[in-house]
């Protein structure tokens, strides 16, 4: 029995997987196209059509962050407009890029070679962070948003939280991050939130919400210039967006419940297996490894099932009160 031309086993699976993702985006702020173009990569499909579906998904997921933080007033729309514009020139850059290498049969290699760089660079990062000392880091932090905002290339423009910083610098990052946005198909979260905190000293909750909003906006473009092509399996779609509707809610839930800095850990573990995962895809194929297929599948499916079960075990563990249960500890006090 097939509905809407995939097997009942595949549908279970995109539900699943939804649900994980949905449960990571609405506790991160991050639309999980990071996860999903590397899955479908690994499932066969091809580049152009999982980096479109990815971005199709983005703007699914990301609606949901965009209204919840915009009624808690952690949006920054001056912010969000000039990334906006900068990432939707970005995108079609990047899309014309994988189109261009698709017609030269490189498309697989480029897009594969780059996620694993992207994602264990972004992970390794996240990983020192969450292992470096408060005080220490956000020292660090701290000048780099102060060198930033002292470059006074007009021009300049106030945001929330009291930052003033050039407009154009917020164009160049908007700029950069919508060309591997539209490149990689990812909605460009895990890059933009970070760049907005640490490079431009935004505080972190207008920083998630203004990051959702945009997300949502250039989620939206990237999808429909796919779609334009052909280029979105919108079956898979259909299901990963119900899924992640359920999740969504989880993960929301859980941000009120559990201190972000918690699951750094969890989170660069995440990014380093969809790092290996493309890797180990690769090399199976090109060598005829069937072991390192189905390596790569239970690293990108795991990733994912493990951090949502950690997030979701934190948050039962700060609601009952309980630190000094195995799994409570296992999720909490050793994440630092």
């Amino acid at each position: 029995m097939e509905i809407l031309g995939l097997s009942l086993l595949m549908v279970g699976v995109f539900v699943g997987f939804g649900l994980l993702i949905g449960t990571l985006f609405g506790f991160f702020g991050m639309g999980g196209s990071f996860l999903v173009t590397p899955a479908l990569l690994v499932m066969g499909y091809p580049s152009t059509v999982a980096v479109g579906s990815g971005l199709a998904f983005v703007f699914g997921t990301s609606v949901i962050g965009a209204l919840r933080h915009r009624d808690h007033g952690q949006v920054d729309y001056k912010l969000a407009v000039i990334m906006t514009v900068a990432m939707t020139v970005g995108i079609e850059a990047g899309k014309s890029v994988v189109f261009f290498l698709e017609a030269t049969r490189m498309a697989d290699l480029v897009i594969n070679v780059a996620y694993v760089g992207l994602l264990a660079t972004v992970g390794l990062f996240t990983l020192r962070d969450s292992w470096t000392d408060d005080s220490d880091d956000g020292d660090a932090d701290t000048d780099l948003a102060d060198r930033v905002q002292s470059i006074h290339i007009p021009p300049m423009v106030t945001l929330r939280g009291g930052v003033r910083v050039s407009g154009t610098i917020v164009f160049a990052v908007g700029l950069v991050i919508g060309v591997l946005s539209g490149f990689l198909g990812v909605g460009g979260g895990f890059l933009l939130m970070p760049a907005m905190m640490y490079g431009l000293g935004v505080p972190a909750a207008i920083a998630v919400g203004t990051d959702i909003l945009q997300i949502t906006i250039s989620g939206a473009f990237g999808a429909f210039t796919y779609a334009q092509s052909g280029a979105v399996a919108l079956p898979v779609v259909a299901f990963l967006l119900l899924g992640s509707a359920l999740g969504a809610r989880i993960g929301a839930g859980a941000t009120n419940l559990v201190d972000e800095d918690e699951i750094k850990g969890y989170f660069a573990a995440m990014l380093l297996a969809g790092s290996l995962a493309v890797a180990s895809n690769k090399l199976g194929t090109v060598y005829d490894i069937e072991v390192l297929n189905l390596l790569s599948t239970a690293l990108i499916f795991g990733a994912a099932f493990l951090v949502s079960g950690a997030v979701v075990v934190a948050a039962v563990c700060r609601l009952r009160s309980d630190q000094t249960g195995r799994w409570c500890r296992l999720t909490t006090s050793q994440l630092g």
